[in-house]
C-alpha cells in the first residue's frame, strides 16, 4: 500500500506548473521509481487528480534539482546552444544543420517549455533558440520567466516563429533583447548570429 501523497488538498490553478511523475523523472534524470519514492517521503510535492493520476509540482522539481547540484561544475569551453522546438523533424533539422557549421557549437534540445526551463537551469547555455507556439508552457511564457530570473535574465534568446509581428504583439510582445526570426528558419542568418556570439564569448576555437 502506497503512502498518501504530500499535500493532497493542494489546488492548482495553472496547469503549466505541473508534470507527470514520468516527466519529472526525465527532467531530474532519475528512474520513475525514484521519483515515486521522493513523492512518498515528501522530497517532491505531489497530489492525485480525480481520475487517480499523480501530478508533481514543477516548482518542487526545480528546487530538488537545485539542492542536488551541490558540487560546482567546471567551466566549459564549448559554446552551448539550447534549441526548444516541439516539431521533432524541425528539431532534427536544427541539429543536423548546426553540426555541419564550421564553428560546431554544442547543441542541446528540448521539446517543450517544461524541459526547456529545467535544461536552462541545469546547463546554463550561451544561447536559447525557441519556438513561440508550443503545447503547455509556450515560448512567450518561457521567455518571460527567464527574463525575470536574476540568474538567466541576460541569456541570449532567439525566437523563431511563423507568427506575424501583429500576432506577436497580441500575445504581449517580446523583450527588445530577443531576436526574432521567421519560419522557415533562415539558417544563414542564424549562423551569422551564432558566429558573432561565439566570437564575443571567446568560445570560437573551432572557427
Amino acid at each position: 500500500m502506497k503512502k498518501m501523497i504530500s499535500n493532497p488538498q493542494m489546488i492548482v490553478s495553472n496547469t503549466q506548473e505541473i508534470c507527470s511523475t514520468r516527466e519529472a523523472a526525465n527532467l531530474l534524470g532519475v528512474s520513475l521509481r525514484t521519483v515515486q519514492l521522493w513523492v512518498e517521503n515528501g522530497e517532491l510535492q505531489a497530489w492525485k487528480t480525480v481520475g487517480g493520476h499523480r501530478r508533481v509540482s514543477l516548482l518542487s522539481v526545480k528546487k530538488l534539482m537545485q539542492s542536488r547540484q551541490t558540487t560546482p561544475t567546471p567551466a566549459r569551453q564549448a559554446f552551448q546552444v539550447l534549441i526548444l522546438e516541439d516539431d521533432p523533424d524541425l528539431l532534427k533539422l536544427y541539429r543536423l544543420t548546426m553540426e555541419g557549421w564550421d564553428m560546431a557549437p554544442e547543441v542541446l534540445t528540448a521539446s517543450n517549455g517544461f524541459e526547456g526551463l529545467i535544461e536552462v537551469g541545469k546547463s546554463n547555455p550561451d544561447l536559447l533558440i525557441t519556438d513561440l507556439r508550443m503545447p503547455g508552457m509556450d515560448g512567450f511564457e518561457l521567455i518571460r520567466r527567464l527574463k525575470a530570473s536574476p540568474h538567466h535574465g541576460g541569456l541570449h534568446i532567439v525566437a523563431v516563429s511563423g507568427l506575424s509581428k501583429a500576432e506577436i504583439q497580441q500575445e504581449g510582445g517580446l523583450p527588445k533583447s530577443v531576436t526574432v526570426f521567421p519560419k522557415p528558419v533562415p539558417f544563414p542568418e542564424l549562423e551569422s548570429l551564432v558566429r558573432g556570439l561565439m566570437i564575443g564569448s571567446g568560445k570560437a576555437s573551432n572557427l
